[in-house]
């Protein structure tokens, strides 16, 4: 991996980790909103600046590509490399996720709603 996509991509933003996550299967602009909101249960909402403005970046970064237009909407993939800053980014917070549970008691992770 270029050392340039690793130093913006890693960490991800929310933003841009959803995008790859929901670009496993073709989508388009709209599609991947209403995915993410399902994902996060509403908390996280995407708007069309920001959603348009990183997909645009990640295409340009070859972490996505543009596959085809079907009724004026972009359909776009993730590539190898978007899966492989994806996988970099799970495997960060599955990391995390071991740290927390190392650290913090039964009760934290509880109330915490992990």
């Amino acid at each position: 991996m270029d050392p340039r996509i690793r130093r913006v991509y890693a960490p991800m933003t929310q933003t841009g980790f959803y995008i790859l996550l929901c670009l496993r299967q073709e989508a388009h602009g709209y599609g991947i909103v209403q995915q993410v909101d399902a994902l996060t249960r509403g908390e996280l909402h995407l708007s069309p600046g920001t959603l348009y403005g990183t997909l645009s970046k990640m295409e340009k970064d070859g972490l996505i590509r543009f596959l085809r237009e079907e009724e004026k909407r972009k359909i776009y993939r993730i590539t190898p490399l978007g899966e492989e800053v994806l996988q970099l980014e799970l495997q960060r917070i599955q990391n995390l996720a071991q740290t927390i549970k190392e650290v913090c008691s039964h009760d934290e992770i509880a109330k915490a709603g992990v």
